[in-house]
């Protein structure tokens, strides 16, 4: 494990852009990229909710978590919905998850 702190460029018309495109009607950030223990190494959480009648498959997921590590800066990206956590963190998650897309 790395130790150096490092802050998240989020290029927010690419993010606004990959919602839209794969019906994401909220994106927020969750977990250590919100906090100071955020490294080079670390991965971002992201809590995703899916436009009715929209939400993928895991195969189609697991191209969604790359192609945002690649608009992320090559972070691994762990992408989550409020359904799919657990019911132990699932409270704060929701909670302290900082918005960065909502669909207008």
């Amino acid at each position: 494990m790395g130790n150096n702190k490092v802050h998240l460029d989020i290029p927010q018309e690419k993010i606004v852009e990959f919602c839209k495109r794969n019906y994401i009607r909220k994106l927020s950030l969750f977990g250590s990229v919100l906090r100071e223990d955020f490294h080079l190494d670390s991965d971002v959480d992201v809590l995703v909710e899916f436009e009715p009648g929209h939400a993928p498959g895991f195969i189609r997921l697991a191209g969604m978590e790359l192609e945002l590590s690649e608009i992320l800066g090559g972070y691994k990206v762990d992408m989550n919905t409020p359904h799919c956590l657990s019911r132990y963190f699932r409270d704060e998650v929701l909670a302290t998850a900082e918005v960065q897309y909502v669909k207008r």
